[in-house]
Parts: C-alpha cells; sequence; structure tokens
C-alpha cells in the first residue's frame, strides 16, 4: 500500500507581473498586467504530490483573510487534505511579490505574514505518520519548526525530503537525517561551506538535468518558445519526487518523475497550473 506524504510548509499568495527584463539595483521597470495566484513552496509542493497521485496532506498557517480562505478550498479541490492548516486570526496571509522577465526567469520577495507563525501545533501533526510515508519540507516556515518536525518524523520511520529553499543553515543531525536533501547549484555551495553532510544529496541543475549521489540523469527538454515561467518548476520537481516515494520507486524512477514534473511546469504561468486565486 503506497505511503502518505505530509507537506509541512509555507503557504503564500503570489501577486506576479511581468517585465521586459528585470531592474537593475536602483532602477525602475514597467510591469504588465496584476495577477492573484497560489504559492508557497510548501503548498506548490503539496499540489504537485497531489497531481502525481498521492494522498497528500498540508500543514501550514493561513491569515485570516479572503486569501487563506480561497486557498484551504483551492487545495482541498485539488485533493489536498488541510485539516492541518490553521487560520490564525488577525494575522496576513504570506504573499510573494513576483516579476516575471520576457525570457522566462523571476525574482521574488516574499513576506511571510502568517508562515511565520507555526508552531507545536503544526509539528503534531507529524506523530500520524510511519514507516512507508514521506514527511517533505522547506525553508518558508520557521527553522525550529523544520528542525522539530524532521526529528519527530525520522523517528516514527518517515522518510524525510528536506528541500533546501530558501536555504537556511540546519543542524548537522537534521540533514544527515534526510534522504534525500534536495538543493539546487547554489545551495549544494552554500551546503559545502556550512560543512553540512548529508546521506543523500539530490542537486537540480535547471535545463542540465540532476545528480543524486553522484549518479546523474538529463532534464527533458523544453523548446525556448515553450518556456513561460520557472516559478514553481522545483517545487513541482519536489513534489513529484516525493510522490514517487511514497510509493516505492527507486532512485531512477523517482528521479525521472521528478524531472517530467520539472519540465512540465515551465509551460505554465504561475507556481501551480490553473493557479488563480
Amino acid at each position: 500500500m503506497p505511503g502518505r506524504v505530509l507537506v509541512l510548509g509555507s503557504l503564500n499568495v503570489d501577486l506576479v507581473t511581468r517585465v521586459e527584463r528585470h531592474p537593475r539595483p536602483g532602477e525602475t521597470v514597467l510591469g504588465e498586467g496584476l495577477q492573484r495566484l497560489a504559492g508557497g513552496k510548501g503548498a506548490n509542493q503539496a499540489v504537485a504530490a497531489a497531481a502525481a497521485g498521492a494522498e497528500v496532506a498540508m500543514v501550514g498557517c493561513v491569515g485570516d483573510d479572503e486569501g487563506g480562505a480561497a486557498y484551504r478550498e483551492r487545495l482541498t479541490a485539488r485533493g489536498v487534505d488541510v485539516t492541518g492548516v490553521r487560520v490564525v486570526e488577525g494575522a496576513p496571509s504570506g504573499h510573494a511579490l513576483i516579476a516575471v522577465s520576457d525570457d522566462g526567469e523571476n525574482s521574488i520577495v516574499v513576506v511571510p505574514g502568517a508562515n511565520d507563525l507555526l508552531d507545536e501545533r503544526e509539528v503534531a501533526a507529524v506523530d500520524a505518520l510511519g514507516a512507508g510515508d514521506v514527511l517533505l519540507v522547506q525553508l518558508e516556515v520557521p527553522r525550529a519548526v523544520v528542525c522539530t518536525a524532521v526529528r519527530r518524523a525520522a523517528g516514527r520511520g518517515a522518510r524525510v525530503v528536506l528541500n533546501t529553499a530558501p536555504y537556511a543553515a540546519l543542524p548537522p543531525d537534521v540533514v544527515a537525517l534526510a534522504d534525500p536533501v534536495v538543493a539546487n547549484e547554489h545551495e549544494m555551495q552554500a551546503l559545502a561551506e556550512a560543512g553540512a553532510e548529508p546521506r543523500s544529496l539530490l542537486v537540480t541543475f535547471g535545463a542540465n538535468g540532476a545528480s543524486w549521489d553522484g549518479e546523474t540523469a538529463p532534464a527533458q527538454a523544453v523548446e525556448a518558445r515553450d518556456v513561460l515561467d520557472t516559478t514553481g518548476a522545483g517545487d513541482a520537481f519536489c513534489g513529484a519526487l516525493a510522490a514517487a516515494l511514497a510509493r516505492g520507486a527507486e532512485r531512477e524512477e523517482a528521479l525521472a518523475a521528478a524531472l517530467a514534473a520539472g519540465a512540465d511546469a515551465v509551460r505554465h504561468v504561475g507556481a501551480q497550473p490553473d493557479p488563480a486565486l
């Protein structure tokens, strides 16, 4: 029987505009249009894991605002259990301000809001995990909560997938419990400089594929004209990876599924398919 995927992480309302090019420091450029889209690394990964066929539960916080309510409804409609998504009174939901250039690259400023308020109540959800289940975490929520959740999940026999984005230093024992740590090239370098020693490291190289403990796999080719937005590619990769591992896939199969999901993600605008909130 396949395991479950529990995603502990962020939920953001993304405000997205398109620019011809990104501004240089001190420069102003004009944006075209403004969309309100679903984002946040945690929720992005939960949606991707559910789309890949996993039984998924989301754990996090939203504010008691219209954006937070809309997000809970959206996740439910996509088959994600939101029992563990707490509504925090008096707090705004997290937001991300995103500019997407004509060549598909993006710049992002995150305003955490309710994402900064995760605490022991969210960690308690990990107690439902067991052998065969997967805990998927990122670093857009308080590090102390992530660390406690990783330790508790591993202690219950669950597999931990740790996405070190956005990068922050973590205790060595937390890094060592993950199988795998998922990092891009910049995060990999930061891990090395911090002296972290993952027992399992999966490095993503964008259009150049990925490497899992030295075993490389090519990315799925996407024509330049088809690249609309790279915002959610890494999150789609992580969600599909967790889903594959939860169903018992071996490394090669899980990595292929993750790369395929990452390639599909750049073909649509926003961090999730049909992401309007």
